[in-house]
């Protein structure tokens, strides 16, 4: 899942940045509205934490713009947590509100729960013998748990939400991986390869020559 924060606050974005990749997520850390407006319209973000108050550009106009073209899902960050202040973000068309201060298990939980708002993608996916629970961050095969990185679990979340269809390496890399990545280097490739050995046999990856992978 690939995740865009945008947050004003330097420690806190760093924070919530740090935490979220702990919790099996790439993210990429802005600190403006402008800047934002920016990431969103070079990269499919799934799901985009959004402080209300930023500079620049403020949020609720970044909300607005954003929820009117991009497909990724917002959730609004704010202090302010009266009810109008909740309604009023989601009149931005906001998908989920969020006040401050938060629990981060809280915010990773409705992080994860907006992810998966849409009908191809369950919290359990299953492929024949292999589990996916999106949301516990867990797979096993044939009963047997699959000890996984969080980017070998987030390419094969995509594979097998992909229902058969062929996922590019491109894909992979933008929605596995942050901004940091090097689009030039193998390291997709590394990480099927891993992947694959870890699942055993019989295979369940296929590489669709010149188009990238599939279940």
């Amino acid at each position: 899942m690939r995740v865009l924060v945008v947050e004003d606050h330097v420690t806190l974005a760093a924070r919530i940045g740090e935490g979220l990749r702990d919790a099996g997520m790439a993210v990429d850390v802005v600190h403006d509205g402008a800047a934002a407006l920016t990431a969103a319209a070079g990269t499919a973000y799934d799901v985009i934490v959004l402080d209300r108050d930023l500079p620049v550009v403020h949020g609720d106009h970044v909300c607005r713009s954003l929820s009117a073209g991009a497909p990724a899902r917002i959730l609004l960050l704010t202090a302010a947590t009266s009810v109008d202040d909740r309604v009023g973000g989601l009149e931005l068309g906001a998908d989920d509100y969020l006040g401050k201060p938060f629990a981060f298990v809280e915010l990773v939980a409705r992080i994860r729960a907006l992810s998966r708002r849409t009908p191809s993608t369950p919290p359990v996916i299953r492929h024949r013998d292999l589990t996916v629970d999106r949301a516990r961050h867990r797979a096993d095969r044939a009963g047997q748990a699959l000890s996984l990185t969080r980017k070998e679990f987030g390419v094969l979340e995509m594979l097998i939400a992909a229902e058969g269809g062929v996922v590019s390496a491109e894909d992979l890399l933008e929605h596995v991986w942050d901004a940091n990545a090097d689009p030039f280097s193998n390291v997709v490739s590394v990480t099927l390869t891993r992947l694959r050995r870890k699942l055993g046999p019989p295979p369940l990856i296929e590489t669709v020559i010149g188009r990238g992978y599939r279940m």
